[in-house]
């Protein structure tokens, strides 16, 4: 048996009755049931049908994201998160580079990279160098004045750990953020690049060993035999080429947001809804929420 979720972005709440109807209808699909009214919705049924591509594509047109995946095994154990526009809604090295004056370089390093058009580690060095000089404390200030969380995070972390998930923060950031993310949201732990500082200034490097790409594989194979889980146990989440890796490995890889090239590499696309997503598509309702 297989399960179709359909979500809506919890602030518009356009998902309507009728076009419900039609797709559980059109798929032979089992009782339809509202885990959110007008905003997530989802009904079993015996195959994934042909058309679910297409399903997908004219349903985007209407704002409305849709998952169809195994019924069995949907509720995971464990979440693997990426910070950088996932758990939050910016990316923290563009907002220190925008308080050096160096913003519009940087961010367009940023875009590439995650886009998988430059390789992750070397992005990192360079934009990282652009940052020489800057005083440690504007990270302070970047964390109280720019950063923002995604919304449904705090939902998210809370009724997973409440169901019994570890839940793990990733990122090719840097700690001085992960740390005040994974404090705030209660995540278990995390992992992230270490920024240099001497005399109070970034010296414009970061300690080795970087973490890219397969750092974050790793993090979900260390993980993951230490809790004593399967991969398929695991819902990752990102949006960037370098979680592509995590995401693939993942039982659930989520590509929330993402770039388009991520994206067309996941099966579990949220183009609209937010973080809350990842609980509708295990079968939360709202009322569910912790």
């Amino acid at each position: 048996m297989f399960t179709a979720t359909l979500i809506a972005d919890p602030s518009r709440a356009n998902l309507d009755q009728a076009t419900l109807d039609a797709l559980c209808g059109a798929w032979g699909g089992g009782d339809a049931r509202w885990l959110n009214p007008n905003v997530a919705a989802e009904f079993s049924c015996d195959t994934v049908p042909r058309n679910a591509a297409e399903a997908w594509e004219g349903l985007q047109g209407l704002g409305v994201d849709l998952v169809v995946q195994p019924s069995t095994g949907r509720r995971k154990k464990m979440l693997l998160a990426d910070m950088d526009s996932t758990m939050i809604q910016q990316e923290c090295i563009d907002e220190l580079a925008d308080v050096a004056g160096v913003g519009a370089r940087v961010k367009e390093i940023t875009a590439r990279a995650m886009n998988g058009e430059l390789d992750f580690e070397g992005a990192l060095t360079e934009r990282v160098g652009l940052l020489k000089g800057l005083p440690d404390s504007v990270i302070g200030e970047v964390i109280e004045t720019r950063i923002s969380f995604m919304p449904g995070g705090h939902d998210l972390l809370a009724t997973m750990k409440a169901n019994g998930a570890y839940c793990a923060l990733v990122s090719g950031g840097f700690t001085a953020f992960t740390g005040h993310v994974a404090k705030t949201l209660g995540f278990d732990e995390n992992r992230a690049n270490t920024l240099l500082v001497s005399n109070g200034h970034l010296t414009g490097d970061v300690a080795r060993p970087i973490l890219g790409r397969e750092a974050k594989v790793q993090a979900l194979l260390e993980i993951s035999d230490r809790l004593g889980i399967a991969h398929g146990d695991v819902m990752a989440v990102g949006d960037g080429a370098n979680d592509l890796g995590m995401l693939e490995l993942a039982g659930a890889g989520v590509a929330l947001h993402a770039k388009p090239s991520v994206a067309a590499q996941c099966d579990i696309r949220i183009n609209h809804g937010d973080l809350s997503a990842l609980l509708y598509i295990q079968g939360y309702a709202v009322t569910d929420f912790a």
